[in-house]
This record gives structure tokens, sequence and C-alpha cells, in this order.
């Protein structure tokens, strides 16, 4: 009977050392993709805002796929200014993409054109869904995330990939 326990316990304990090394792997490529000088938000600092814009910096397909609730999908090969033309340029705006680089680059552009408060969602859409946030599709909410590629996949450890 002790052999099983340790077995088990080994088991649980290679688990969460998995785990948390690719918590650790995340947060190192984060750091190393992150602009220091561009603001980021994380998903506590987000929830805390009223009314910011979420706008979704992937492509059209991926967005499709799911979303942050009620975000506005701005593209990143195809992004112009016109896409938000009618936003407010003093309402917060929570720029997004996969983990954030597309998004970060997105911000700059918006920051230059006169948006006062732009933010990096910290870890994009896959550090949200990882955390058990919700996602939607246009049929509502799902548990659908679109990976971007098999390689980038492996940091979604929730949700159900789509390539």
């Amino acid at each position: 009977m002790s052999s099983i326990k340790f077995i088990v316990l080994f088991g649980m304990l290679l688990i969460s050392n998995q785990l948390m090394a690719q918590s650790l792997a995340y947060k190192a490529l984060l750091k190393g993709i992150y602009d220091k000088d561009f603001p980021v938000i994380t998903i506590e600092g987000a929830d805390s805002m009223e009314h910011p814009v979420f706008l979704d910096t992937r492509a059209l397909e991926e967005y499709e796929v799911s979303h942050i609730r009620n975000a506005i999908w701005v593209g990143y090969e195809t992004f112009n200014m016109e896409s938000v033309r009618k936003l407010d340029k003093n309402q917060p705006v929570i720029v997004y993409c996969s983990i954030g680089a597309r998004s970060e680059n997105i911000g700059k552009k918006l920051q230059q054109a006169g948006f006062k408060e732009v933010y990096n969602l910290y870890g994009g859409i896959f550090h949200w869904v990882n955390e058990g946030k919700p996602v939607y599709s246009k049929e509502g909410k799902t548990d659908k995330i679109h990976a971007y590629s098999r390689s980038w996949g492996i940091w979604l450890s929730n949700g159900q990939k789509v390539y």
C-alpha cells in the first residue's frame, strides 16, 4: 500500500513541477517580448476598470473562434485607424492577441494617434483562458480557443484548442 502512495505522490510532484516550469517559461517568454516602456495590465487590473474597451488584434479567423466578451476586432495585418475612429480617445483601451506581441504593436499605434490610456493585456487571451476567464463566439460562451499554431498551443492549458 505504501508503494502506491509513493507512486501517486511522485506523480503529483512531477505534474506540479511541470506546471511550475511552464509558468516560469511563459513568464520568461512574455518578459522577452514586451517593451518595458509600454503599459501592461493584468486580468485583475482589467476587471477593476470601469468600462474598458477591449480590442482584439488577432487575425479574423482567430477572433471568430473566440474572443473576450464585447471585444472589437481590429486585426493586425489589416489594422487601420479607421477601425477605431468611433472610439473615445479618453476611454481606457485594452489590446490583446494570443500572448501580447501583436497587440503591443497596435497599442503603440493607438498611443501615437492620441489615445490616452492604452494597455496590453498581460499574457493575452492565452493567459485569460488559462486563468479560467470566459471567451465567446457569435454563438455565445465557448471553450474553444484558437491556439495560433501547434508550437504556440503549448502555452494553452485550458480550453479546446483550435488550429
